[in-house]
C-alpha cells in the first residue's frame, strides 16, 4: 500500500483523527514528530530542529518590533543601556532564542519550570528563581503542568521581573495540552511602554494572556505582542534545509546497515516486537490497516546515587629525629664521596665540579615548560665539547694507529654533534616566534670573535688562555640560565656557540701546527654533515634529531676514554683509570640508548616497551657485571688485557642502553632523552678528570646536574 511520512502529531486530537482516516484507508502512516527523546534519535528530531529556527526567529521578530539597540552604546548622541530580556521556558527554542539575544548584546534572564539553570547559566544568562518547590520535569523531555500553589509564586515572582523587562520570549508548552499561562494581563499592565512579548505557544492557546494567534498587536499601555505560529516558515530556507536532513537521517536511521530497502528495514524493526527499533515504532501509526500502539517513552537514565568520599587514610607524620638522622647520613656520604675524590683530582677541578654542579642545578628550575626540548637541544650541542677531549689526545698520539682512530672519530662525531645541534636549536626557537618578530642576537656572536681572537694572539700565554677557558664555561652557563624565558631564549643559544667556540679555539691554538692540516680536515667533514643534518631535518623531527645528536656524544665519550687508555695502559686505582672505564660505559648506554629513543620518537621502531623474561633480573646482572670488569679492570688492567675489558665494558653498556631503553615506551620517550641529556653530562665530567681539563668538567657537571633536574621536572609533570 501507500505509505505517507508527514507531520501529524499522533497523541493530539487532529493527529488521532488522522491517524484513524489512515487506518481506515490501509495506508502507512508515519509521524515524524513522534520520534522519542532519546540520545540516538536527536538527529532525526523535527520538533528540537524547527524550535531552534523559531526561538531564533523570534528574537528577530522582536528585535525588529522593539526597534533599539540591544547592546549598550556609548555615542556622541548620548549613552544607551543594553536591553533587558526574559526568556520563559528554556527548552531547545528557549536556549536558541538566549543564545540570540546574548548575541546581539542583551542582559537575559531566564526561567523554567525544570532546573535547568546550569544550561542557562553557560550561555550566560541569569536564572530567575520562584521560590516553590516543586518538580516540574514530564514525560519525553517535556514541561509537566504546575500546580495551582505554584502558578500564584510564579505569577508574583514574573511580575516583578517583567517590570523592567523589554522583550520576553515565551516557549512553555505542553503536548495535547493547553500552553500553561504565564503573563497574566496584570503582568502586562506594569510593563513599560515600548516593550515586546514573543509567544511561541501561540497555538496551544498562548503563554501570554492576551495573545492572539498569528497576530500582532499594541495593547494600550504600549506592549507589542506578536503570536504569530509560522515563525519557522519566515525562516523557510534554513528550516526546510533542518528538516532536510531530518528526513535523511530518519531514512538512514531505520534501515541501518541491514541490506535491502527502507520498507523491508521497517517492517522488520515492527514485526520484532519489543526488540525492535523503538524509533520506528515510535513513529509508525497505521499498517495494513491496522493502528499501532506508541510505545512508552523510555524512562531517564536515573541519576548515580552520591556516594559519599571515602575519608582518605591520613599519613602518619614522619618522625623529627629519622628524618634527621637519614638526612646527617646522607649528607656524610656525600661529603666522603667529594673527599675521596679530592684525594685524587686537582683541587681546582673539584671546586669547577661541584660549583658548576650547584649552577646547574639552580639555572633549570627556572626554565619555561614550553623551552624544555630547546633547553635539551642546547646542553646537548655545547657537550659536543668531547671534540675538546679527542683534540688533547692529539699531541699524545705518535704511532699509535688504534688510539689516533678513536681520537679523530670523536673529533669528527664532536663537530657534528656542535654544528648540527646548534643548527636545531636554534630552529626550535625560530618555532616559536611571532609575525613580524626580528631576532637581532646574531650581533652576540660579535663578542664571541674577538674571544678567539684574543685566543689566537696570546697562544703561548697559558694564562690567558685559562681566562678565556674559564669565560666560556661561564657562557655555556649562562646559556642554561638564558632559556628561562622566551624573551632571553635567543641570546642563550647564542652564548652557548660563543662558550663552545672559545673552548675549542683555546685547545687548537695549543696544538702542533703539523696537526691543524688533519684536525681541520676532521672539524670541517663534521661541521658540513652536522649542516647538512640540521637544516634538512623536517620541523616535526628536531626533537627525535637531539635523541639522535645525543647518540654521537656517547660515541665520542667512549672513544676518548679507550683511547687514552690505550696511550698509557697501566693497572691502578686512580683517577684517570676510574674516569675511563666510567667514560666508556655511560658513553656505551648513552649511544645505543639515544638510538633507540630517536627510533621510536622517529617511528623506526615499535613504540611497544620490549619485555624480555626477567628484564629486571638481567638489568641487575649487567649493573653487577660492569662493576666486577670495573675491579678487575682497575686491579689487572694493564696493557692489551685493559683495553680488552674496556672494549668489553663498552659492549656490556651498548646492550644495556639498548635494553634499558628499549624497555620503555614510547609515550616516555621525553623522560628517556632527558635521562640521556644528563648522562651525556657526566660522559663529559669523566673525560675532565681524565684529561684534567678544566672546561669540560665545568660544562660536564652542568649539563649532568642540570638534566638530572630536567628528568625529574618533566616526570612530575607527565604523573611518573
Amino acid at each position: 500500500g501507500k505509505i505517507l511520512i508527514s507531520w501529524i502529531g499522533r497523541l493530539q486530537d487532529k493527529g488521532k483523527d488522522l491517524v484513524a482516516q489512515a487506518t481506515a484507508a490501509n495506508i502507512t502512516l508515519i509521524d515524524v514528530t513522534a520520534v522519542p527523546r532519546i540520545t540516538i534519535a536527536q538527529k532525526l528530531d523535527v520538533l528540537s530542529s524547527q524550535a531552534k529556527v523559531a526561538g531564533h526567529r523570534a528574537v528577530v521578530e522582536a528585535t525588529h518590533a522593539f526597534g533599539r539597540f540591544h547592546t549598550g552604546e556609548m555615542t556622541a548622541a548620548g549613552k544607551y543601556p543594553p536591553s533587558q530580556s526574559f526568556v520563559l521556558g528554556c527548552g531547545v527554542a528557549g536556549l536558541a532564542a538566549i543564545g540570540t539575544l546574548k548575541a546581539l548584546g542583551s542582559v537575559v534572564k531566564a526561567w523554567d519550570v525544570r532546573d535547568v539553570s546550569d544550561q542557562c547559566a553557560s550561555m550566560g544568562a541569569k536564572w530567575v528563581t520562584v521560590d516553590f518547590k516543586e518538580d516540574g520535569a514530564g514525560a519525553g523531555g517535556y514541561a509537566k503542568e504546575s500546580s495551582d500553589a505554584f502558578k500564584q509564586a510564579q505569577q508574583d515572582t514574573f511580575k516583578k521581573v517583567l517590570r523592567d523587562t523589554d522583550i520576553a520570549i515565551t516557549t512553555a508548552a505542553i503536548p495535547g495540552r493547553r500552553s500553561p499561562l504565564l503573563i497574566t494581563q496584570d503582568a502586562i499592565a506594569v510593563m513599560k511602554p515600548g516593550s515586546v512579548i514573543v509567544d511561541l505557544a501561540a497555538v496551544g492557546g498562548g503563554n501570554c494572556e492576551l495573545t492572539k494567534l498569528n497576530e500582532a498587536f499594541t495593547t494600550e499601555n504600549g506592549v507589542t505582542i506578536i503570536g504569530y505560529a509560522d515563525l519557522p516558515a519566515r525562516m523557510a530556507n534554513q528550516s526546510s534545509s533542518m528538516y532536510a536532513q531530518n528526513m535523511a537521517n530518519l531514512l538512514k536511521h531505520v534501515q541501518g546497515k541491514d541490506k535491502g530497502s527502507f520498507l523491508t528495514s521497517m517492517i522488520g524493526h515492527l514485526e520484532a516486537g519489543e526488540s525492535g527499533d523503538i524509533v520506528t515504532r515510535s513513529i509508525v501509526c497505521c499498517r495494513n490497516g491496522v493502528g499501532i500502539k506508541m510505545p512508552p517513552p523510555p524512562q531517564p537514565t536515573p541519576a548515580k546515587p552520591k556516594v559519599s568520599p571515602v575519608a582518605a587514610k591520613t599519613k602518619k607524620a614522619a618522625s623529627p629525629m629519622s628524618t634527621a638522622m637519614c638526612g646527617a647520613f646522607t649528607l656524610t656520604i656525600g661529603l666522603l664521596c667529594m673527599v675521596g675524590m679530592g684525594e685524587g683530582v686537582k683541587t681546582s677541578l673539584l671546586t669547577t665540579f661541584l660549583l658548576a654542579g650547584a649552577a646547574g642545578y639552580q639555572a633549570v628550575w627556572g626554565v619555561a615548560h614550553a623551552l624544555h626540548t630547546p633547553l635539551m637541544s642546547v646542553t646537548n650541542a655545547i657537550s659536543g665539547m668531547t671534540a675538546v677531549g679527542g683534540l688533547l689526545l692529539f699531541p699524545r698520539l705518535g704511532d699509535n694507529a688504534a688510539a689516533k682512530v678513536l681520537a679523530m672519530t670523536a673529533v669528527l662525531v664532536s663537530t657534528t654533534n656542535v654544528v648540527g645541534g646548534f643548527i636545531v636549536s636554534q630552529r626550535m626557537l625560530n618555532l616559536f616566534k611571532k609575525a613580524g618578530d626580528q631576532d637581532w642576537t646574531p650581533f652576540l656572536l660579535i663578542p664571541g670573535l674577538v674571544l678567539m681572537g684574543v685566543s689566537i694572539a696570546h697562544n703561548d700565554d697559558s694564562k690567558t688562555l685559562g681566562a678565556v677557558t674559564s669565560v666560556s664555561s661561564l657562557l655555556c652557563v649562562a646559556a642554561i640560565a638564558a632559556l628561562a624565558a622566551m624573551s632571553t631564549a635567543n641570546a642563550g643559544c647564542k652564548f652557548g656557540i660563543i662558550g663552545v667556540a672559545g673552548a675549542l679555539t683555546t685547545t687548537l691554538v695549543t696544538l702542533d701546527a703539523g696537526l691543524y692540516f688533519n684536525v681541520a680536515c676532521l672539524m670541517l667533514v663534521g661541521g658540513f654533515l652536522g649542516c647538512i643534518i640540521g637544516v634538512n631535518v623536517s620541523p616535526i623531527k628536531l626533537p627525535q634529531t637531539v635523541a639522535a645528536f645525543h647518540s654521537l656524544v656517547g660515541l665520542a665519550a667512549m672513544c676518548t676514554s679507550i683511547a687514552s687508555f690505550t696511550l698509557k695502559p697501566e693497572k691502578g686505582v686512580n683517577v684517570e683509570n676510574i674516569a675511563s672505564v666510567l667514560g666508556d660505559f655511560i658513553g656505551g648506554v648513552t649511544l645505543t640508548g639515544s638510538i633507540i629513543a630517536f627510533g621510536k620518537l622517529n617511528g623506526n621502531l615499535s613504540s611497544k616497551p620490549l619485555n624480555l623474561p626477567g628484564k629486571n633480573l638481567l638489568n641487575l646482572s649487567c649493573l653487577l657485571t660492569f662493576f666486577g670488569l670495573m675491579g678487575y679492570f682497575l686491579v689487572c688492567g694493564e696493557g692489551e688485557l685493559g683495553v680488552q675489558l674496556l672494549w668489553t665494558v663498552a659492549a656490556l653498556s651498548m646492550f644495556m642502553g639498548w635494553h634499558l631503553v628499549g624497555s620503555v615506551g614510547g609515550g616516555d620517550m621525553p623522560v628517556c632523552i632527558t635521562v640521556l641529556n644528563s648522562y651525556s653530562g657526566w660522559a663529559l665530567v669523566a673525560e675532565g678528570f681524565l684529561l684534567q681539563s678544566t672546561a669540560l668538567t665545568i660544562v660536564g657537571s652542568l649539563i649532568g646536574f642540570s638534566g638530572a633536574i630536567l628528568t625529574k621536572i618533566m616526570c612530575d609533570a607527565m604523573n611518573r
